[in-house]
């Protein structure tokens, strides 16, 4: 399913983003922190959606039927 692989992709790339900013010496850890919190805010929501699409992937919804991904998530 190509919308995984995008998400992956994003996600590899996120993280590499993120390591870059924890090894520049040139940041203050303030202004890292403020940098970071969005990165690792998207991070989360790539990674449930990924969650999801393989769930969906593995579990087909009937037609017109509720998918039931709420039902398997713990949050």
């Amino acid at each position: 399913m190509k919308p995984i692989e995008h998400i992956n992709n994003a996600i590899k790339d996120l993280d590499k983003v993120v390591e870059e900013l924890l090894l520049d010496w040139s940041i203050n850890l303030t202004e890292k922190d403020n940098i970071m919190l969005p990165l690792l805010q998207q991070k989360k929501v790539l990674q449930q959606t990924l969650e999801d699409l393989i769930y969906l992937e593995e579990n087909p919804p009937t037609p017109n039927q509720a998918c039931g991904i709420s039902k398997y998530r713990e949050d």
